[in-house]
């Protein structure tokens, strides 16, 4: 079996593999000042949870975007499951051509997305990565990493916007009736759902005409993405694992 962790900056998202099968999927909330131990702790009950010991995983590969706690959890994953666990860096093959100006500074979250893309969809082919940020990241014909655009996530977006504002409240991730608002809550999931929506529609445009070609595939990922693309005017597929598919392909070009 093969454990792949995806570190996020809200959430840790673990999934654990018996070949090609998704045994199952757990998400644990990403805490800076958990210790191995905590960690440990949780990767034991994640596991007895779903009736899988953590000594049948033979791998493990980790993904992360929180540096300050990639160590902590790798060392937690030996700890439960005895397996050192390879990190998606620029020591591992992942097989992605990256053409950006400084191809380092690419987050691992994006090469996996990417990978994973690669492997499953035709080209070219538009990722939306709807988590603590907004990513959406573009992938030519030969499945080249051609750039991205980044902004705040709506979660971000609407704390921001709630603290900022003494009168707007917290509200929830969901569409209301109408985009034209009639009440504070409305008015402001409106702007967070349709607005994030016009705006992923206005973007996949814009990348279209600088690429100067239709994508084949448009495919979204991340937290936020189900109840977002759904509102979206282009067709687009929503893939809830697929950086933990990535991940299990880069594992398999560098295992042994």
């Amino acid at each position: 079996m093969l454990l792949t962790i995806d570190i996020g900056n809200t959430n840790i998202t673990l999934g654990v593999f018996s070949g090609e099968e998704l045994c199952f999927v757990s998400r644990l909330a990403t805490r800076r000042t958990k210790t191995k131990d905590e960690y440990a702790f949780e990767l034991v009950n994640m596991f007895s949870l779903n009736s899988i010991s953590p000594k049948d995983c033979s791998g493990a590969i980790i993904s992360s975007v929180v540096p300050e706690i990639t160590n902590i959890l790798g060392q937690a994953v030996t700890m439960t499951t005895g397996c050192e666990p390879k990190y998606v860096d620029s020591s591992l093959n992942t097989g992605l051509k990256i053409a950006t100006k400084i191809p380092g500074q690419l987050g691992a979250d994006m090469v996996v997305g990417s990978v994973a893309a690669i492997n499953k969809y035709p080209l070219p082919c538009l990722v939306i990565d709807l988590g603590t940020a907004s990513k959406l990241f573009v992938l030519d014909k030969t499945g080249t990493f051609l750039g991205c655009s980044i902004s705040a996530g709506i979660g971000i977006s609407l704390n921001a916007l709630s603290k900022g504002a003494s009168q707007l409240p917290a509200v929830s991730i969901k569409a209301p009736e109408a985009a034209i608002g009639t009440e504070t809550i409305g008015c402001m999931q409106s702007g967070a759902v349709f607005g994030t929506a016009c705006m992923i529609d206005g973007m996949i445009d814009r990348f279209e005409e600088e690429l100067g070609a239709k994508f084949s595939s448009i495919v979204s990922t991340g937290g936020y993405a189900k109840p977002i693309v759904e509102h979206c005017k282009h067709s687009i597929l929503f893939d809830d694992n697929m950086l933990l598919y990535g991940l299990k392909i880069i594992y398999n070009k560098n295992d042994g």
